[in-house]
Parts: C-alpha cells; sequence; structure tokens
C-alpha cells in the first residue's frame, strides 16, 4: 500500500524515533535539520533504530538541509526542541503545500501558537506524544518506553493517523489537545529538570525519597496552575501520574538530561518558566517549579535569572 511522504522536521531523538519506525513500515521519511553531524550519518547509515533486543536496524530516509530539499511536503512532524520551533515554523512556511498538515509532538506550550502565526490554523494541529527515546549517537535512537499518540481531531489527519498506525505506534484522535498537552506539560516539569540536574534515568527519582518528594511538589504546582487558566486534566493526582511515567520509562533518560550531557539549550523556559509564567499571571506560587527553572539555567547557562514572584 502506498502511504503518503511524512516530513519529520527534527533529527534529535523523537525525531529518529518516528523516522525509523515510519520507514520501517514502508512509509517514505524525509528528515529535515540542521545539526550537521545528523544530517551527514543519516546520509551514511540512514535512520537508525536499537531495539530491546539489542540489534540496531537501520532504514533510509531522505535529508533535507533546508526548505527547497523537501517543498510540496503535505505531511510533516515537528519534533524540534521549543527553541528552534520559530525556525521550524519558517521553514515549513516555504516547504508545507498549501493542502499540507504539520502537528507537533513537542514537549512545553506556546509551539502551536508559532506554527499557526507562520502557517495558519488551517495547517495546524496539536499532538501529545508520551513515547520516550534516546538519542545514542547521530542518527541512532532507542526507544525509552512505549506511550500514546494523541492529535486533535483535523480534516487533513487521515493519511498521518494511518502511517503512524502503520508503525505500531498507538494513536489517539481527540477534540481537544489542550488538556492532554498541559497534561504533558505537568509530567515534564517534574520529571525532566530533576533528572536532569541529578544527572539519572527516570525511574531513579522514585528510589531517592527527596526526589520523589520534590517530583511530587513540581507535579502539584503545575497541575495547580492548569487549573487556575481553566484547564481540566486527564488525572486526578497528579503526583501519582508523574510516578507512572517514571516508571513506565524507568530506563529513559529524559530529553533534558540528554541536552544537558550534551552542552545543549533546555526547555526548561517552556516547561517550569511556562508554569511559573501562568501562576504569575493567575496568582498561584510556583516556587519549586521556580527554583528548578532557574537551577537548569544556571547549570547550562541560559539566559537571564528572572526574579520569582512575590
Amino acid at each position: 500500500m502506498n502511504r503518503m511522504p511524512v516530513l519529520i522536521v527534527g533529527t534529535g531523538a523523537l525525531g529518529t524515533l518516528f523516522a525509523a519506525r515510519l520507514a520501517g513500515a514502508g512509509v517514505p521519511v524525509t528528515m529535515l535539520g540542521s545539526w550537521p553531524e545528523g544530517l551527514q550519518a543519516l546520509r551514511e547509515t540512514g535512520v537508525r533504530l536499537s531495539g530491546a533486543d539489542g540489534v540496531i536496524r537501520q532504514y533510509p530516509v531522505g535529508v533535507a538541509e533546508g526548505p527547497t530539499d523537501c517543498a510540496g511536503a503535505r505531511l510533516a512532524l515537528v519534533l524540534v526542541k521549543t527553541w528552534q520551533t520559530e525556525q521550524a515554523a519558517q521553514q515549513l512556511e516555504e516547504c508545507l503545500s498549501e493542502d499540507g498538515l504539520a502537528v507537533t509532538l513537542q514537549n512545553g506550550l506556546g509551539n502551536i501558537e508559532i506554527l499557526a502565526h507562520h502557517l495558519g490554523s488551517e495547517r495546524t494541529a496539536l499532538g501529545v506524544t508520551t513515547t520516550g527515546a534516546t538519542l545514542l549517537s547521530p542518527g541512532l535512537a532507542r526507544a525509552g518506553g512505549e506511550g500514546v499518540v494523541s492529535i486533535e481531531e483535523h480534516p487533513r489527519l487521515g493519511p498521518l493517523t494511518e502511517a503512524l498506525r502503520a508503525a505500531s505506534f498507538n494513536v489517539d484522535a481527540v477534540a481537544d489537545a489542550r488538556a492532554l498537552t498541559w497534561g504533558k506539560l505537568v509530567i515534564n516539569a517534574a520529571i525532566n529538570p530533576l533528572t536532569a540536574l541529578l544527572r539519572v534515568p527516570n525511574g531513579e527519582l522514585l528510589e531517592r525519597p527527596e526526589a520523589r518528594a520534590l517530583m511530587g511538589a513540581l507535579a502539584h504546582e503545575a497541575a495547580a496552575v492548569a487549573s487556575a487558566v481553566g484547564v481540566g486534566l486527564h488525572f486526578d493526582d497528579p503526583a501519582r501520574a508523574a510516578e507512572d511515567v517514571a516508571r513506565r520509562t524507568a530506563g529513559n533518560h529524559s530529553s533534558m538530561y540528554q541536552d544537558i550531557q550534551r552542552g545543549a539549550p533546555t526547555e526548561i523556559d517552556a516547561i517550569c518558566g511556562a508554569v511559573c509564567a501562568h501562576g504569575g499571571q493567575t496568582g498561584v506560587a510556583t516556587p519549586v517549579n521556580w527554583t528548578m527553572w532557574q537551577l537548569v539555567k544556571a547549570v547550562v547557562g541560559q539566559g537571564q535569572p528572572v526574579r520569582m514572584p512575590a
């Protein structure tokens, strides 16, 4: 069965995972990125995925350094870091077809707004995934726990849903992805900064009482902010929800931990920073998220410190 080609925007851990599984299912895949080492590896060996059995499987993919290399794309998955979303949106503005659809599965808040600003709401859709991945080397990823890909309903979504299901992803079309986005923000705020600062895999947080307590505090603060902005979460106990994810992805290194290992910018502004920003607007105190926000920024020298709201 011929499937519509998919453009993967991003060559990091999740981009590599999605590209490999789609290509392995026979879906034509092109990867658009700006990381020279990643692009070179993709050209030389294709995209590679290390399975649970330790076997590395590789699949050929198209490689694009800029929008002219992938002009006319009709389906795009945006999997870059939040600080790269503006550039990705500008590239898609040039290469996405008029009847195309770009779906963001990124962490944090604000990505869909940037994409819609450049592409229009009719060519964008908000999604969330709890699937994890670790980048082992350029072009090589290891899955970090099977999750769900939830995407808001859209009239152009059908071919992408079919492709993802063919690649054995658990796909769910939802009427409103905002609650899921905030739910993932709660989980990310609870897990990512702690694993990055402690340099441990997700499951290790459950083995350290102090870390587990901090994880719960981070989750409860973020959930309180979600409630204040009128978002109903899909779980009742945010701390337990965070612990469940940490348990399911115990061996995975969070994306923020991977960023710090590489000395790369993190998504802390769009995660704990976003929690604090919305908390400040709604009068919800977020001291633990603020502390994690500033600590991660201090570790990587990322931007200027921000005063904690009174």
